[in-house]
């Protein structure tokens, strides 16, 4: 063995490596990029809490039990009325984690010694996080009930002023795969469009048939079309096949249209194939692809609510969940599985992913053109 050539050798390779300078983000800027970014995000601290409060009351101790609630600076109030199917309604659409309904006698019962009920709605499609909001209410309502039998009575009595009566929709148990299998389906859609589609330009350019194309009266956009359709194709038949399992291997209820389903999966594949579409044209190699499309795949991941909720990163980081295709289709499809909404309560994710899809088709288009001239 000798050390002189073996250390020529990495020498070398040092100098192939960082020579070309789309790889020295790559190995420097993004792992310090993700490092920050993802440092942000994973944590399961209760906090940014979205309730809608229905108060029928109005009186002194709803208001207690309100501030109670809002003190603790977990919670904050999207809605506040008397409306009790308006504050179910935002649960029902994601617009509210939990609802408060606080009946007309509450303040009545509490004053005549008898417990008053106080009913939580709480949304379980997020089963991990629905589980620690729930012992931060029963935290809440018991620290609300030694304050109330203090101040109005003294003295311990045999019935508490306040009794939670919670009700978890959508998962009454809790079950974690009701939460992950959904977005494990919308995981599994973006992965694979996203890595086949990035390969798609760069085969073509590694095996010299580019040419080939080019020299036919095939345009950028006949060509761009007809190396993505075949994806999306495989993305859909993917789809169906991952669905099926999900609902009858892991019994996952199905409780919305299989129609808005797979439109939610089209407009989805716009994004997925787009993006994947643009980095086989900013890459020479399929190496610098793949590095490429994982740099894209764990922000996705980690910017989307899969795991972590967003409510809980910082507002910088959350601006940057509203480019990311992902985070919108794990409302829609959890949406569809789980509570059975239609369009008229997706419209705005659907609209969103529509936007990203046709902005990043475009940026890839011309991107491509420029390739070619």
């Amino acid at each position: 063995m000798r050390p002189a050539a073996i250390f020529e050798l990495i020498h070398k390779e040092f100098i192939q490596l960082f020579r070309d300078k789309k790889n020295r983000p790559l190995l420097v800027i993004v792992p310090l990029l993700q490092l920050l970014i993802f440092g942000y995000v994973v944590n399961y601290d209760v906090k940014n809490v979205r309730i809608a409060l229905c108060d029928q009351a109005k009186t002194k101790e709803s208001r207690a039990v309100v501030d109670a609630f809002l003190g603790s600076k977990i919670f904050f109030v999207t809605y506040q009325g008397e409306n009790c199917t308006r504050a179910d309604e935002l649960v029902i659409t994601g617009k509210a984690d939990l609802a408060f309904h606080i009946g007309p006698n509450f303040s009545e019962m509490i004053l005549k010694g008898q417990s008053a009920p106080l009913q939580v709605i709480v949304d379980g499609t997020m089963s991990n996080m629905a589980s620690l909001r729930i012992a931060t209410v029963w935290s809440i309502i018991a620290s609300t009930n030694r304050k109330l039998l203090k101040e109005f009575y003294g003295t311990e009595q045999s019935s508490i002023p306040i009794e939670g009566r919670l009700r978890t929709w959508y998962n009454p148990n809790l079950e974690s795969q009701y939460f992950f299998v959904p977005g494990i389906v919308a995981f599994v859609i973006m992965l694979l469009s996203l890595l086949l589609t990035s390969m798609a330009i760069i085969k073509e350019r590694e095996t010299g048939t580019l040419e080939q194309l080019l020299v036919t009266p095939l345009t950028p956009s006949e060509l761009i079309i007809g190396k993505t359709v075949p994806y999306a194709l495989i993305a859909l038949l993917q789809m169906v096949g991952v669905t099926a399992f999900a609902v009858y291997w892991f019994e996952l209820p199905l409780m919305g249209s299989l129609t808005i389903l797979f439109l939610a999966v089209l407009i989805f594949l716009l994004s997925t194939l787009a993006l994947g579409l643009f980095i086989s044209t900013i890459s020479a190699t399929r190496q610098q692809a793949m590095m490429s499309t994982f740099f894209f795949i764990l922000p996705f991941f980690m910017l989307s609510g899969f795991v972590f909720p967003i409510a809980n990163m910082p507002f910088a980081v959350r601006l940057l969940t509203y480019l990311n295709p992902l985070r919108y289709m794990l409302t829609v499809i959890r949406g569809i599985f789980l509570k059975g909404v239609g369009l008229d309560a997706l419209w705005g994710e659907l609209t969103a992913m529509v936007v990203i899809g046709i902005a990043l088709f475009t940026a890839a288009v011309k991107r491509f053109r420029k390739r070619l001239d």
